[in-house]
């Protein structure tokens, strides 16, 4: 799959998603791709932005994703930053250290996630709050000083 098919698969694949704040998903996806391009990343960890959340948030199963005509490079990035039911942050964020091209994929997904415009669209100050507590948490873990970092 060339980065246009993959991208035209994850907006089908997350069709009639939303996020927290009521809009479509597809923006978060294409927002954490352009991170990932404006951070030097190269075609794989671009097409591992467009996926990033398909496995977890069950759009398609990591069988389809193993089978999948795309770079392992990908394909290992996508599970890196897939989370895991009852997954200690810990555990997460090594592997996401641990698996060449992720960290940089998790940078964009966190600065897209804490930007405060997004984060400001929320209604509700302590879902705010907490989620900004959230990303901070992460960012220390996988060693971003700043929500922008992951070259």
């Amino acid at each position: 799959m060339n980065l246009t098919e993959v991208e035209a698969f994850a907006r089908r694949a997350h069709a009639g998603q939303t996020d927290k704040a009521g809009r479509p998903y597809a923006e978060h996806l294409a927002a954490v791709a352009e991170g990932v391009r404006e951070r030097g990343g190269d075609e794989a960890q671009i097409a591992a932005a467009w996926l990033h959340d398909a496995v977890e948030d069950e759009a398609v199963t990591a069988e389809w994703l193993a089978g999948a005509a795309l770079p392992q490079e990908t394909k290992d990035i996508v599970l890196a930053v897939t989370k895991r039911p009852g997954e200690p942050p810990e555990a997460y964020a090594a592997r996401i250290l641990a698996t060449p091209g992720a960290l940089l994929v998790k940078a964009a997904d966190l600065a897209h996630n804490a930007d405060p415009g997004r984060l400001g669209a929320l209604d509700d100050a302590a879902t705010r709050d907490r989620l900004r507590r959230k990303y901070a948490a992460m960012r220390a873990l996988l060693g971003l000083d700043e929500p922008g970092d992951g070259r």
